[in-house]
């Protein structure tokens, strides 16, 4: 007969195939680290979905868009009239 500890009550089971260089890795990390292989896996799932869903910004972009901001906001202003036209904003 098993007892459930607190903290498994709230896991699910699951079972999975690995590489065997994988399997080393995982081996060695939880050597390294003083961890569960289960809890370095869980880690890594929760690193993965955190990458995942929060992309580095495309800083590139930014700066584009930034330096086209400034060149609108350095042109001579024209009361009552604009200089560009809908178009032109697609062809950026």
């Amino acid at each position: 007969m098993y007892i459930l500890q607190p903290a498994m009550v709230s896991k699910i089971r699951k079972q999975i195939y690995i590489e065997a260089e994988q399997n080393n890795l995982l081996k060695e990390k939880a050597r390294q680290t003083g961890l569960s292989e289960a809890e370095i896996i869980r880690q890594a799932i929760d690193q993965h979905i955190i990458s995942v869903n929060s992309p580095t910004p495309n800083l590139s972009a930014w700066e584009r868009e930034k330096a086209f901001i400034a060149s609108l906001e350095n042109r001579p202003s024209q009361p009552g009239k604009r200089d560009w036209q809908r178009e032109d904003l697609y062809e950026r």
